[in-house]
């Protein structure tokens, strides 16, 4: 078993963290920067204020994200733009849609509608209790 996990360990590609995180980080602001771009374009095509062009904006995020895993290009954005693009609204809408377009073919109530929250049903859970328990926290430590 031994030399199974040094042959692998040989074989593995190995990252690297630095250039991952700097890429990362580079990719995320740049996404963070056409986010504000958008912002600044719904207010003045679509003559919205800037709250509801920015609900606009993360409408659009889950459109791209969702069409890019229908096409089957999502994985390879992520690929090359690393973890930039797993923010949490562009990832959750990626989840939803794999799943989706993987039991598409079991029907619409057997295949998608059962099985659409298998991965996100995870971030919804947990997102709940930790909103719960905050909010829990806030009021005991600061007053409500």
């Amino acid at each position: 078993m031994d030399r199974y996990n040094e042959i692998v360990m040989k074989h593995t590609p190995k990252e690297d963290v630095l250039k991952n995180a700097i890429m990362t980080f580079i990719y995320g602001g740049l996404i963070g920067v056409l986010a504000e771009a958008l912002v600044r374009l719904y207010i003045v095509w679509l003559d919205l204020p800037r709250k509801e062009a920015g609900v606009v904006v993360i409408l659009t995020y889950i459109v791209v994200a969702s069409l890019l895993t229908a096409l089957g290009v999502f994985d390879t954005c992520v690929n090359k733009l690393k973890s930039a693009l797993l923010i949490p609204i562009t990832g959750f809408a990626h989840s939803m849609t794999s799943a989706a377009m993987e039991y598409r073919k079991e029907g619409l109530v057997l295949g998608i509608g059962a099985n659409i929250f298998k991965l996100a049903g995870t971030v919804i859970l947990y997102g709940i209790v930790s909103v719960y328990l905050f909010g829990i926290l806030r009021i005991i430590f600061m007053g409500g």
